[in-house]
């Protein structure tokens, strides 16, 4: 996220079509939304439910109640006509791109074969739809346990003979895939691969 804004803040003022600029790039974007529809978003797609989860990291229903939430808060999101009459980008196809991008920590370059957007516009689609999610889920996934949460941490933890425990540490290793190679050395595991430790503290189902 970081960088995406970044990349965003370096890309300066849009300057639009002139005439000592070089020609817009025919990047096929509808035909790529259309094949996208086609792979995970119809009846009977080309991959099941199943496969939909590894790319996306979540469900095809959570994606779509994301799609919809974030749809109905930003208007910048629904499919509409440019100027030109020329309908615009699908929002499975915009949405497809910025989870990619947070999933798998890629730059805007790097799913750029999925987006079929300009990098600028790529990166203004992370913002906002970052925004959309902190605003519409941040009181109910991102905030502190109530009483009635911590009460019901407790019982459960009674009930499997450890009483007085909320939740469990643990942690894991974030695959790093775009390490900077100055830095490869410092995150290098056991296994030679550049990765970080997260640890967390979660309760029992991990809504805390």
């Amino acid at each position: 996220m970081a960088v995406g804004m970044l990349d965003l803040s370096r890309q300066g003022h849009h300057c639009g079509s002139q005439v000592s600029r070089c020609p817009n790039v025919d990047r096929h974007k509808h035909s790529q939304g259309k094949n996208l529809l086609e792979d995970y978003f119809i009846p009977n797609s080309v991959y099941s439910n199943v496969d939909f989860r590894w790319p996306y990291r979540m469900q095809p229903h959570l994606f779509n109640k994301v799609m919809h939430d974030v749809c109905n808060y930003d208007a910048y999101f629904v499919q509409k006509c440019d100027a030109a009459g020329v309908l615009g980008l699908p929002l499975e196809q915009k949405l497809t791109t910025i989870i990619r991008m947070l999933a798998y920590g890629a730059s805007a370059d790097h799913v750029d074969e999925i987006a079929r957007m300009r990098k600028s516009t790529t990166l203004e689609c992370l913002v906002r739809f970052c925004d959309a999610i902190e605003t519409l889920y941040t009181r109910d996934y991102l905030r502190k346990p109530t009483p009635r949460d911590l009460q019901r941490l407790l019982q459960k933890a009674k009930a499997q003979g450890f009483p007085g425990m909320i939740g469990r540490i643990d942690c894991m290793h974030w695959q790093w895939k775009n390490c900077q190679t100055t830095w490869q050395g410092d995150y290098r595991n056991r296994k030679v691969q550049k990765s970080i430790i997260l640890e967390a503290v979660a309760g029992f189902d991990t809504w805390v």
